[in-house]
């Protein structure tokens, strides 16, 4: 008589469970986490090696685990609109694949929120993974992870942030076109749609001034890799009397390295950063917005030997420019152009916003639907996006990466991202390549505008 098969350990556990997080002494929050803890653990990989990981859910809802950034198979992305398994409440789900490319990816629930503001990415489901290049040069002193997140989400109506960070300007027929829709619907009656605010701000699930510094050395040379796992808030980060060298966006290495005195880090955005510490002291790293950093969104860097207080002082006023770390050479041409243009109607859905891709907005279902778009595998194709909402939207390709074509009017190439933030009334241009065939999802990932309708399922013929 044989034994039974004993199924090998898995490389990694994740529990999906509720606990404690104490973003500060007087504030202590209950969410739902990954291994109880905020972020979730950090997940090292190894480019192209196998990896098996178990997610337990030992919550009453089903779940979805989505690797965000990493090129595999739709049937393990974790989205539900691609077909994607769903993690059952109380269940247990093995996912094996090979983890690629190299560089800054991280993990996030995929479910849709609506008008919970404990589900989706408002709850604390948020983890970095870094997959390991077969190449890695290390030149730099000091590695350091920043997940950059909100706590307690509340209802408000309007307050759209201002987008003069972004270069580019606004593109008048899109800003005629949205004005005239909005005024139309508060011609009606209509309020201006929900949004979310915030109550809480953390940078690895602590407040500022809470937690432990970042402790350096003058002449040390230290890589920041930094995650917005914000639920919809554009992010921004200045380190007083420093600058930083940005080397990799979204995980891929730029084409042109450049010194840029802050970073703007739209949702789901990541950015790889080298630091020289050339200016001791202890300073505050934080947003730009002192509301937001008065309300935590900060970390102390504390050089060996340094005293006294942590000091801010606000970087010089700069436009954030995705073209600044490509090249001026014209990509390729493509096979095919898909042109889209995202609208608002305000206020239309229970009070909500909702949003359309070519005037469809995505049924209020998880399935699968009727692909807006048909690729052909082996084809290059151009999405020409235009924003015809006063609304930043970082859109989100899953499954590839894509190359920067063309940004505020600016044609550039060689910028590879799979999240790129689109100004209000503004249009940019993307590539991708359709090598890796099954359901793809396309979506703003602002969880509002997400879960009201701004996706789409691009598919293989």
């Amino acid at each position: 008589m044989s034994s039974p098969t004993l199924q090998a350990p898995a490389d990694h556990t994740i529990r999906i469970g509720t606990a404690l997080v104490e973003l500060a002494p007087d504030h202590i929050i209950s969410t739902t986490t990954y291994n109880g803890q905020f972020p979730g653990p950090l997940l090292r990989f190894k480019e192209g090696q196998r990896v098996t990981v178990d997610i337990r859910n030992d919550t009453d809802q089903s779940e979805l685990l989505h690797w965000h950034g990493q090129k595999i198979p739709s049937a393990v992305d974790g989205a539900g609109e691609e077909g994607s398994r769903v993690i059952a409440p109380r269940g247990t789900l093995r996912e094996t694949f090979v983890p690629q490319p190299s560089g800054l990816r991280f993990y996030h629930t995929h479910v849709r929120a609506g008008a919970d503001l404990d589900r989706g990415q408002y709850s604390g489901l948020v983890g970095p993974v870094y997959i390991e290049p077969k190449d890695n040069p290390g030149h730099y002193d000091q590695e350091v992870f920043l997940v950059l997140k909100e706590f307690g989400a509340t209802f408000s109506r309007g307050g759209d942030m201002a987008q003069d960070f972004l270069a580019g300007g606004e593109v008048k027929g899109l800003k005629d076109t949205g004005e005239a829709a909005m005024n139309a619907s508060l011609a009606k009656g209509l309020p201006h749609g929900y949004e979310v605010g915030y109550d809480y701000f953390s940078i690895n699930g602590r407040m500022l001034g809470h937690g432990d510094p970042i402790r350096v050395r003058r002449g040390q040379r230290v890589l920041f890799h930094v995650l917005n796992g914000s639920a919809g808030e554009i992010r921004s980060l200045g380190l007083p009397g420093h600058t930083f060298r940005v080397v990799a966006l979204d995980g891929n290495p730029v084409p042109t390295q450049a010194e840029v005195p802050v970073l703007w880090i739209g949702t789901a955005e990541r950015i790889s950063a080298v630091v020289e510490m050339d200016h001791p002291g202890v300073w505050v790293l934080g947003d730009l917005s002192d509301d937001d950093r008065g309300h935590g969104m900060g970390i102390v860097i504390e050089y060996a030997g340094g005293r006294g207080k942590p000091r801010w002082v606000k970087p010089p006023a700069f436009r954030w420019d995705y073209t600044r770390f490509g090249t001026a050479t014209a990509a390729p041409p493509p096979d095919q152009v898909f042109d889209m243009v995202f609208a608002k109607d305000n206020a239309t859905d229970g009070g909500f916003n909702r949003w359309t891709i070519n005037g469809a907005a995505y049924p209020d279902t998880m399935e699968m639907v009727q692909p807006m778009l048909r690729l052909i595998q082996g084809r290059r194709y151009r999405l020409r996006m235009r924003n015809a909402s006063d609304d930043i939207h970082p859109i989100h390709l899953h499954r590839h990466s894509f190359e920067l074509t063309r940004v505020g009017g600016k044609p550039t190439a060689g910028v590879m991202k799979d999240v790129v933030m689109l100004g209000g009334y503004q249009e940019a241009e993307v590539d991708f390549t359709a090598d890796n065939p099954g359901p793809t999802l396309f979506h703003c990932h602002q969880q509002l505008h997400m879960d009201y309708g701004f996706m789409a399922l691009f598919d293989y013929a």
